[in-house]
């Protein structure tokens, strides 16, 4: 099955972004396995079409020609952080925190949303919040990036439990880093967020090359449900919350959900049970309701979303206290 667009353009962003020497488009199109056309010609104009696009919405890929040795004449790409962090905004405190909720009330998944994920990200300093523009970088992922590419076995410490997966691919979904693979504890296909391994990049110990062969049939994709908010530390999470909508927004949240997802309805409006596993991305879609939607249960995800508009609301930051995945 071939990679959405938009998947490949920020699995792109974020090779070029990592790496510290410049890639060739051979080895750009190693790395993100399967996402480009093998045959050379349809390979370099869809990368063309890529890179053209990147340009596009600001992001500074430079290019550089090797002069010299047995690679002379080959173009390389990378990008510099330096020149693709967005600078710190003068904003006062409320400024940003009414920023921070506008992002936050963006439906991640959509167009909109995928910009401004990628362009904004909310933290907050001891003096004065700032905001940077960056894919989420993690110490783990050039070590996991190498494993999937050398179908190396790896072992991790994952919240306190030790594991070993054969890394099949590397995925960038709802701000975080997901590894999907064999699990051999587990004996199936599992899904790990690579920020919640222990230890970083120094606890992972690689195996041998070669030492299995990915499913054919194997898409990073097929991993995540298509619905951002289903999305779990692991496959199979199904945390759901209920959740009622009034009168107002009652007919959209159905056409969007589906009638299945109706559990109840009256005068006032609907009671709908939405995927939560993935609580950013839940937030994000709650808070586009606006005060039209109101968490009922259960009770941690309510406290999640009370707790995140508390701690934006009194300048603490958009995660302190929230107990966010």
């Amino acid at each position: 099955m071939a990679v959405d667009r938009v998947e490949r353009l920020t699995n792109l962003l974020a090779l070029l972004l990592e790496t510290s020497e410049p890639l060739s488009l051979v080895q750009i199109a190693g790395e993100l396995e399967g996402q480009y056309p093998d045959a050379d010609q349809a390979r370099r104009a869809s990368f063309e079409r890529d890179k053209a696009a990147l340009r596009d919405i600001g992001v500074p890929i430079e290019t550089e020609v090797v002069s010299g040795g047995p690679y002379a004449g080959q173009t390389r790409y990378r990008i510099d952080r330096r020149t693709y962090e967005l600078s710190d905004l003068d904003l006062e405190a409320d400024e940003m925190r009414a920023l921070q909720v506008a992002v936050a009330a963006v439906h991640t998944g959509s167009a909109v949303g995928q910009d401004a994920i990628w362009k904004l990200g909310g933290a907050v300093g001891e003096e004065r919040p700032a905001v940077s523009a960056m894919v989420p970088d993690r110490p783990e992922l050039p070590v996991i990036r190498s494993a999937v590419a050398t179908r190396s076995t790896i072992a991790f410490s994952y919240r306190g439990d030790a594991r070993r997966l054969d890394p099949w691919g590397l995925l960038l979904r709802g701000g975080f880093w997901y590894v999907i693979g064999h699990d051999h504890d587990r004996g199936e296909q599992r899904t790990f967020r690579v920020d919640r391994f222990d230890g970083g990049a120094a606890a992972i110990s690689v195996g041998e090359p070669g030492a299995y062969d990915r499913p054919t049939s194997f898409d990073p994709r097929s991993a995540f449900p298509a619905d951002p908010k289903q999305i779990g530390h692991s496959a199979g999470d199904g945390v759901e919350a209920t959740i009622r909508i009034d009168a107002v927004r009652a007919a959209a949240v159905e056409r969007e959900l589906g009638a299945e997802r109706v559990v109840a309805r009256d005068a006032d409006g609907i009671v709908v049970r939405v995927p939560a596993s993935n609580l950013p991305a839940f937030r994000s879609w709650a808070l586009g309701l606006l005060e039209h939607a109101v968490v009922l249960e259960p009770p941690d995800v309510r406290a999640h979303v009370v707790d995140w508009l508390s701690s934006v609301a009194h300048g603490r930051g958009p995660d302190a206290g929230t107990g966010a995945p």
